[in-house]
């Protein structure tokens, strides 16, 4: 499961600018497994993905979101000086056998700087027009990385049924921040017309939407905005993802919304388990109620090993039950990954299987969740 120099200099020096990780952590270039690599684990895994959905709910692919970012601060301009690599993440793509992954824009990634100790915060406000000019520069990179004849655009869920049986990689078009839409839904109109299929609607600025997880408050619920925006987003079929959403501005858009939503990346509270990032169990509950889903996160945070990333999986699903797990990898900006790369697809689905999962299970989590969920928005 080889990983280009180029991506991995990029990823993990990002992720030590971003976190204030060690260096120590990236000497060995991945974390370790925690578990043992057969190759029969592997043909296992290549097998199920051979005739079965892999999509991934959540990702950044080749970090298509720092090209041509202007006006960032401190490390974050270090961050994105060192560039993209979209296409060494489509060739991982291609080699670990994946159907679908979220293409996802940062609303916020010019604004966004270090908090004291570490994590990500705003700095400051946008400049009037700001957040949307972004998002026009970012998507017209998006639209550049499907002119590759090995990805098809995903509009609807018909396109991810077409892209497997191509053996196409599909691009979902996501957005994490809804804060480009500038308090207009005139800009959901034209963000649809792109493509964009799903919106995370706050990352780590508290835009005219709702909270976030990582700052004190200022609604403590969904905005009559943010309210205006879930009844659209449910009109024209759009997923609403709720990763990074405050408990508040999430129990409301969960009270509001006539469609399920998703919990694209992220993990359910438990002793010894926490962060601020993670969900408690009502709020859990509550997405099961709507029908929804949760991306299992591979990110270090309670994970150090990718055999970590395999309890956690089973632990979600005890938690929320098999039809509301999926895998969101925040692949190519996450913190600390123990998924890494694509090339580890097989290794995921052989493990899940070894460890116990039956392929009928796996196919709901690796895939069939999220399509019906897909389905049921679109509908």
């Amino acid at each position: 499961m080889p990983i280009t120099r180029r991506k991995f200099l990029i990823s993990s020096v990002g992720t030590i600018l971003i976190s204030g990780a060690g260096i120590g952590y990236f000497l060995n270039k991945k974390p370790p497994l925690g578990l043992k690599v057969d190759e029969a684990t592997l043909e296992l895994g290549r097998n199920f993905i051979r005739n079965n959905i892999f999509a991934d709910i959540h990702a950044h692919p080749g970090r298509s979101f720092v090209e041509n970012a202007e006006k960032l601060s401190g490390k974050i301009r270090l961050y994105a000086a060192m560039g993209s690599f979209e296409e060494d993440t489509i060739d991982d793509l291609i080699a670990g056998g994946v159907t679908m992954t979220s293409f996802s824009t940062v609303a916020d990634f010019q604004i966004l700087g270090l908090k004291e100790g570490g994590g990500l915060t705003s700095v400051r406000e946008f400049d009037s027009g700001e957040a949307w000019a972004s998002y026009q520069q970012q998507i017209v990179t998006l639209k550049s990385v499907v002119t590759d004849k090995r990805i098809v655009p995903i509009l609807n869920p018909e396109d991810v049924a077409l892209a497997k049986k191509n053996n196409k990689v599909g691009a979902f078009f996501t957005s994490e921040g809804a804060d480009f839409l500038e308090g207009s839904l005139e800009h959901l109109d034209e963000c649809y017309q792109d493509g964009m299929r799903s919106l995370t609607l706050v990352h780590y600025h508290i835009n005219e939407v709702g909270d976030i997880q990582t700052e004190t408050p200022r609604y403590n619920t969904l905005s009559v905005f943010g309210i205006s925006l879930v009844k659209a987003m449910n009109r024209k079929g759009m997923i609403i993802d709720l990763a990074h959403a405050a408990r508040g501005t999430s129990l409301k858009t969960m009270e509001v919304t006539e469609k399920p939503v998703m919990i694209s990346h992220t993990a359910v509270r438990r002793k010894g388990f926490d962060n601020a990032r993670f969900i408690s169990k009502d709020e859990a509950k509550m997405m099961v109620n709507t029908g929804g889903i949760i991306g299992a996160w591979p990110a270090g945070l309670g994970l150090s090993t990718f055999s970590d990333y395999i309890d956690q999986i089973f632990h979600l699903v005890d938690e929320v039950g098999i039809e509301h797990v999926s895998v969101g990898t925040d692949m190519d900006a996450n913190y600390k990954p123990v998924f890494y790369s694509y090339n580890q697809a097989p290794l995921l689905a052989g493990a899940l299987l070894k460890r116990g999962m039956t392929e009928t299970e796996l196919a709901k989590i690796l895939g069939g969740n999220f399509m019906r969920v897909f389905k049921e928005v679109t509908s």
